[in-house]
């Protein structure tokens, strides 16, 4: 059997995905502002970084390695303390019985390497110029159709089955609809054969409010209109005091990212990792 790495589990004074995303959802402007300051990270780092410089009172700004800033001309000052980002990694694990196939896991660790620009003096860096989102780059890469909207009801705004999406033409919130969804599909609802619908009736379940949540980040996120109504319905189902568990949470911040990387135009100026 391999030896595994040491465990390295989430700071006890850093945000669960929970939290991150409770932060997200609440509190207005923080998802552009992380976006635009952390493009090229996965959406949950962008958050964590966001939540770090908010909480240390470091002005957010490009972020990078104490290498990569050096590398770009810029020196990390003395005693500045390095962000923490999730990272995962691949632990391969052989099979204790002949004949038995090895196995592989992911474990997420919380390592101290990065650094914002206002942590570091130097050389001025060229403006970071972040690509535009497109649902023609999207649809293609996360392999899902759009087809003709044949719903009956005129209150349904969209619909998707299987890898398939609708949206009804005279939706005034097109995108938004799209990315919700989107969500369905990559968060799995579709795969178990129900066909999604999205109107102004959805139930208060755990599905829909997975798929509002990253149909919300989403449009926050490239600063596109109907946020209010997005945190005005997963607020109210959060009336009764229940919160979004953990491992949905954790979903949710994957798909957004999904969605995000999907559709945008490949930049070489996208901050490096």
């Amino acid at each position: 059997m391999t030896t595994e790495r040491p465990k390295q589990t989430r700071p006890t004074d850093a945000p669960s995905f929970q939290e991150l995303l409770e932060r997200a959802i609440t509190e207005p402007g923080i998802i552009s502002k992380a976006y635009s300051q952390f493009y090229g990270y996965s959406f949950g780092n962008q958050l964590l970084a966001y939540w770090q410089c908010s909480a240390r009172q470091i002005q957010p700004g490009p972020i990078a390695t104490y290498n990569k800033w050096q590398e770009l001309g810029r020196q990390v000052r003395k005693g500045e303390k390095a962000l923490q980002l999730c990272m995962p990694i691949t632990v391969k694990k052989k099979a204790d019985e002949p004949g038995d196939e090895d196995s592989a896991f992911t474990r997420f660790i919380y390592p101290f390497r990065w650094f914002v620009l206002s942590q570091t003096d130097g050389a001025e860096l060229p403006a970071m110029t972040i690509a535009d989102w497109s649902a023609d780059r999207a649809l293609p890469a996360l392999d899902v159709t759009e087809i003709p909207f044949d719903y009956p009801n005129g209150n349904c705004l969209g619909y998707a089955v299987s890898r398939k999406v609708a949206i009804n033409p005279v939706n005034p919130r097109r995108e938004k609809t799209l990315f919700h969804e989107l969500a369905h599909i990559l968060l799995g609802h579709t795969s178990e054969g129900e066909t999604m619908n999205d109107d102004e009736r959805t139930p208060r379940s755990l599905r829909e409010v997975e798929a509002e949540s990253v149909a919300m980040l989403v449009a926050a996120a490239l600063d596109l209109p109907g946020i209010e109504e997005s945190r005005g319905y997963i607020q109210h189902w959060n009336r009764d005091g229940n919160r979004i568990p953990e491992k949905s949470a954790a979903k949710i911040l994957k798909v957004t990212d999904q969605i995000l990387k999907a559709g945008r135009e490949a930049s070489p100026a996208q901050a490096a990792a």
